[in-house]
């Protein structure tokens, strides 16, 4: 993504139903950068049996000092839910286009991710009757905490 024309990197970390559990924005996409990121994530959720990743060699010299290099797993198509997990903040961020800090994409991202989390009912798995029932929860949940 840009920011008043310099290029910045969204890393996320998705859990194994396609839910957003970190998002992080940096400048870099270096070892340093990957191990923080790693470092937040692993701090709040705790450590993963396995972790898929593209083949950023970031992720590889991270994992290597965290001693979890084992844990990594590469592969052409096993990184799909996390690749399908941007779609829908590029859709919302399209229309926003012109970030003027870092800080106001972290934050948008963060937001973004908990709202489609607690909206994102998968349709195409649930019969119609149990996802009307879903949602309305969801949206009692929201009207609850916006009270």
């Amino acid at each position: 993504m840009k920011i008043n024309g310099v290029t910045h990197y969204l890393w996320r970390a998705v859990d194994h139903e396609g839910e957003v559990i970190e998002a992080y924005v940096t400048k870099r996409r270096d070892r340093q950068v990957a191990l923080k990121f790693l470092r937040k994530a692993m701090k709040r959720f705790g450590q993963p049996k396995v972790i898929v990743t593209d083949r950023l060699r970031s992720y590889r010299a991270a994992f290597k000092e965290l001693g979890i290099e084992d844990d990594q797993e590469v592969g052409r198509w096993l990184n799909i839910r996390a690749e399908n997990s941007h779609l829908p903040l590029r859709r919302r961020e399209r229309p926003l286009r012109r970030f003027r800090q870092m800080r106001s994409l972290q934050i948008l991202a963060a937001v973004h991710s908990s709202l489609h989390n607690h909206f994102n009912l998968n349709r195409h798995l649930n019969p119609r009757d149990r996802f009307k029932e879903n949602r309305r929860t969801a949206l009692e949940e929201w009207r609850d905490l916006a009270a």
